[in-house]
């Protein structure tokens, strides 16, 4: 591929990634994530935020409402009760309010409600996002080098949690002569992901990325390009859970490449 061709791509590829961070029910309208686990009983406890009565059971969450609490479910006004299972993203969430969407979500066993409000904050004064220019020398050649088995480590999410981590290889690649590897998780698809630090992390960009190659080949090959390196949710709103680079995937050489930070009016 020529540097033109790519650079194109590249572009058009912000331009999607522009939009899908901007949209109604993107990151950017993250306004709250409510933990039904740290209230009595697995209730949510009271919240504006959050109408009507939300518990949990072994089945999913159990919404208890009212006429007056203003829920819909499914489109129509929900008056009484119903078990919710986990939506598959913010515009599929069945629970809204007014204009809100209210999403029920389940991580490591537990139930909690996100609420994404189109006329948020973090919408109204997104002006862009601030990248690295493109640069052909960050489009590596990388090996997937799979673990026998999957394994499972605690890290430290945004919100001070330690969570379990998932983690099916590593990915090296070489960068100036040396090999560096990240350890990455893998998709359903066969796609993988990595969070990761370098030199530049809380200096001219964020303090970690995510990088999301294709699935690898048969034989293990995949390219690394790090010019799509992506600022992590929790970049664009407080309320998401991102888990921090897992011991090993803080690259001590400088990645100019990808995201740098969010811009905001």
């Amino acid at each position: 591929m020529s540097t033109s061709e790519a650079q194109q791509r590249w572009k058009a590829w912000r331009e999607q990634r522009h939009e899908a961070v901007s949209a109604p029910y993107g990151p950017l309208a993250l306004t709250g994530t409510y933990w039904l686990a740290d209230g009595p009983g697995g209730t949510l406890p009271a919240n504006p935020a959050v109408p009507g009565r939300w518990t949990q059971e072994p089945g999913g969450v159990r919404l208890s409402a009212g006429p007056g609490d203003g829920l819909t479910v499914d489109g129509r006004p929900c008056e009484g009760e119903v078990l919710l299972g986990p939506d598959s993203g913010p515009a599929a969430a069945r629970v809204a309010h007014g204009g809100r969407k209210l999403l029920v979500m389940r991580r490591e066993g537990q139930w909690a409600v996100r609420v994404f409000d189109p006329d948020s904050a973090g919408r109204r004064a997104f002006a862009g996002i601030d990248v690295f220019d493109h640069d052909d020398r960050w489009v590596l050649e990388g090996l997937f080098r799979p673990y026998e088995r999957e394994r499972t480590i605690a890290v430290e999410n945004a919100d001070g949690r330690e969570r379990g981590l998932d983690l099916a290889g590593e990915l090296a690649f070489g960068v100036g002569g040396d090999e560096y590897t990240l350890q990455v998780s893998a998709e359903a698809d066969g796609s993988m992901w990595a969070v990761f630090a370098d030199g530049t992390s809380g200096r001219s960009s964020y303090r970690f990325r995510f990088l999301k190659p294709p699935p690898p080949a048969p034989d293990g090959t995949v390219t690394v390009d790090f010019n799509r390196a992506v600022l992590p949710p929790c970049a664009f709103a407080d309320h998401f859970i991102c888990p921090f680079p897992p011991p090993g995937n803080r690259l001590p050489v400088e990645v100019p490449a990808g995201e740098r930070n969010l811009l905001q009016r």
